[in-house]
């Protein structure tokens, strides 16, 4: 069966959650015999891979101006799906879906995965809400077959399109946890053992890294930091006002930045830190935090509905966007002692995941 997917930025190592989604996904669905092609956007790409992992990797022109970056795009990867001839094009978030119908008028099969609200998010334009808005519309009522990540995503399609037929909550997975040190790396960044706070994200608005940088300057005010760091791991796709204030601010407060770090640097900074933090007012199913828990790490995030469906205890909730509750909530981590956390982990296993979506798929077979 031939597999082509677009929505993502492309694979692999590109930033981002769909596109960390998609890269454990798409070779796990591969080594089950599909044929996979992954279509990814040119202004991303810094290599020449043509295959990864065993799936297919074709490259196609993309706009630079953000907002008719992934509605243009999916356009030319749709064109490009029927002329490989796919057996199902699978599309993932919302912009990238408002071209469903097309797909459809083309007489192809649409998966939709629904990876959460983007017009939540603040950094789009009230125009471009508009067209996120509908293309949630437009996967949800054209797609043969609609995945979600949360169980909240589920409710809102349901009531918002009475969309109830062959939609599938499938969680985002976790990989197993790779335990390690970096001695020398930690020497580079000035950091010690179990001596920091830790984020990783893209550095975008509604990652509220500000929030979590405001925080840590109120308990270093406060004489509570006990030498602890902060250690922000990320960057932006693109150098932007917000991310360059974010830098400005992090450099100015002692705030350890690490640029976007993938592998063994990444791997030893989540087996030792002492807390790891996501202040974000908007979220699918964050893979990071994921992550995190994975390394049985102490977590404190903020309130939205997809933090709390992972259904963590209380304590380990702020109100989102609330700085001075993020500031004490630190404080009282960082002055407990430094314990593993053993979190379920059950629903997140990548291996049944891609199990459940090829269940999908085989369902067009013949």
């Amino acid at each position: 069966m031939k597999l082509v997917v677009t929505g993502t930025r492309g694979i692999p190592n590109i930033m981002g959650g769909v596109e960390t989604h998609c890269e454990e996904l798409f070779s796990r669905i591969a080594s089950r015999g599909f044929d996979v092609t992954v279509i990814r956007r040119s202004n991303y790409i810094h290599d020449r891979l043509e295959m990864w992992k065993g799936v297919k990797l074709i490259t196609l022109p993309s706009p630079k101006k953000k907002s008719f970056e992934a509605i243009i795009h999916t356009f030319r990867a749709i064109k490009k799906a029927k002329k490989l001839g796919a057996d199902i094009l699978h599309i993932h978030a919302i912009g990238p879906a408002l071209l469903t119908p097309y797909a459809k008028l083309l007489g192809m099969r649409v998966v939709f995965t629904h990876h959460g609200p983007d017009y939540d998010r603040d950094k789009w334009s009230g125009i471009a809400k508009i067209i996120l808005r509908l293309g949630e519309r437009m996967g949800c009522l054209f797609a043969d077959e609609v995945i979600v990540i949360s169980d909240v995503i589920k409710k809102v399609i349901a009531q918002k399109y009475g969309r109830i037929k062959n939609v599938h909550l499938i969680y985002n997975g976790v990989s197993r946890p790779e335990l390690c040190d970096y001695p020398e790396y930690f020497s580079s960044l000035g950091i010690e053992k179990k001596r920091y706070i830790l984020a990783m994200c893209r550095f975008v608005p509604e990652k509220n890294l500000h929030h979590l940088v405001e925080a840590y300057v109120k308990l270093r005010g406060k004489g509570k930091d006990l030498g602890v760091k902060l250690v922000l791991a990320g960057d932006s796709d693109f150098e932007d006002a917000y991310s360059i204030k974010l830098k400005e601010m992090a450099r100015k407060n002692g705030v350890v930045l690490t640029g976007f770090i993938k592998g063994r640097k990444l791997h030893s900074l989540l087996t030792n830190c002492s807390c790891f933090c996501l202040p974000s007012s908007h979220e699918g199913l964050p893979i990071a935090l994921l992550e995190a828990m994975s390394y049985g790490v102490r977590v404190l995030v903020s309130d939205i509905p997809a933090n709390l469906e992972i259904s963590l205890p209380k304590e380990n909730y702020f109100h989102c966007g609330n700085v001075e509750e993020l500031s004490e909530k630190l404080i009282g981590v960082i002055s407990r002692p430094l314990k593993s956390v053993d979190y379920d982990m059950s629903k997140y296993n990548w291996e049944e995941i891609a199990d459940e979506v090829v269940a999908i798929y085989r369902k067009y077979e013949g």
